[in-house]
């Protein structure tokens, strides 16, 4: 059986790496090919695309990146008609993927989505896409379900295939402050983009902290762009072990996505942040409908954990939220919120449940 999976960005790549070592345990002959990154190659994919040349965020980083984005889905339509995969699995990545369905759809190929765009955040309207070419959708978000019952669509909840990747056993509770030196993670993101917008401001908490300061490099990024950064600037990198980063340290400062949740799951105080270009901004905060940018505060539906988006995200402000998170009144709050949302996402076996969604439908042929 051969199956085409497409996935757009680190988090992506992560999960899809956890579903396809998922699909492999249960069926051993499974051939795989598509986008993706390090740990899905590492999984056995076979890469048409690496993410690191086509991961673009914010309206106009996008359009200026508008060739290389057509380049792509000339070779990815060109594949799949050489291939011809049994399914397709698309992975969120929505500007790419959603274009992409008509073109599958035409194929006969039967489509599989896995991790929904944030149509509850913007663009509703293309529910209407999946709904008309998507033969099954598995959701990792709670709230995600009843949202697209509302549109007349039966998606799966299938939990959050962070609780696998963090493990049960992390983040049960706040974490102590043992030391007089705390470490204070910095994990500005993984696309070049927001890491030259995020990080500067970060460093400048250096000189103003007696603290240990590390940097999680992304896997996509490689340690020269981050060292031409950093400069002169006394903190550590390490690269492509941001879970190993979260385990020591004692607080964060955390580039809104996906690492706000995981950041909470290992139980480290947080702070969320994002700043994004001028026009990307103006257009983005037109268009998109949601109260908070933060996984956990969406889950949640409170602030639990503050969020400083554009103007408020400078050194001084900054500063004042990291400190609060190293006292102890804000960790025993953070504490109860941080239960709160590990109940919400349910327990482990998101990527079993999606493989074995996969492999149980019927429309696939071997």
């Amino acid at each position: 059986m051969k199956l085409y999976f497409i996935a757009g960005e680190d988090s992506g790549d992560l999960h899809t790496a956890n579903l396809i070592k998922e699909l492999k345990a249960m069926r051993p002959e499974v051939q795989l090919r598509g986008v993706g990154g390090d740990h899905m190659e590492a999984q056995g994919l076979n890469l048409v695309a690496h993410i690191r040349d086509i991961n673009f965020m914010g309206f106009w980083e996008v359009i200026t990146h508008l060739g290389i984005i057509r380049k792509l889905f000339k070779t990815v339509k060109a594949d799949l008609m050489a291939w011809k995969p049994a399914a397709v699995v698309l992975v969120d990545y929505p500007g790419f993927n959603l274009r992409l369905l008509p073109f599958i759809k035409a194929m006969g190929i039967p489509v599989y989505y896995y991790i929904s765009p944030q149509l509850w955040a913007w663009k509703k309207g293309r529910v209407k896409k999946i709904k008309k070419w998507v033969d099954r959708m598995f959701v990792i978000l709670p709230f995600e379900k009843a949202f697209y019952a509302k549109e007349g669509l039966e998606v799966d909840f299938v939990g959050h295939p962070l609780m696998d990747a963090v493990g049960i056993g992390e983040g049960s509770e706040v974490k102590k402050i043992t030391s007089e030196k705390p470490t204070i993670a910095l994990l500005p993101g993984s696309r070049k983009q927001e890491i030259r917008s995020m990080l500067p401001v970060m460093l400048q908490m250096v000189q103003r902290f007696s603290a240990h300061f590390v940097i999680a490099g992304a896997p996509s990024q490689t340690e020269e762009f981050y060292q031409d950064l950093i400069g002169e600037v006394p903190v550590e990198l390490v690269m492509n072990q941001t879970y190993e980063v979260l385990k020591r340290a004692d607080a964060a400062l955390v580039t809104s996505g996906t690492a706000t949740l995981e950041t909470a799951l290992f139980g480290v105080p947080e702070v969320v942040c994002y700043k994004g270009g001028w026009l990307s901004y103006q257009i983005g905060k037109r268009l998109v409908n949601v109260k908070f940018i933060s996984l956990v505060n969406l889950i949640l539906d409170r602030p639990a954990v503050v969020e400083l988006i554009q103007h408020d995200f400078h050194a001084e402000r900054l500063a004042a939220e990291l400190q609060l998170l190293l006292e102890a009144d804000k960790r025993t709050a953070l504490a109860v919120d941080y239960a709160a949302l590990r109940e919400r996402l349910g327990g482990k076996g998101a990527s079993r449940r999606v493989a074995e969604g996969i492999l149980e439908g019927r429309m696939i042929e071997d």
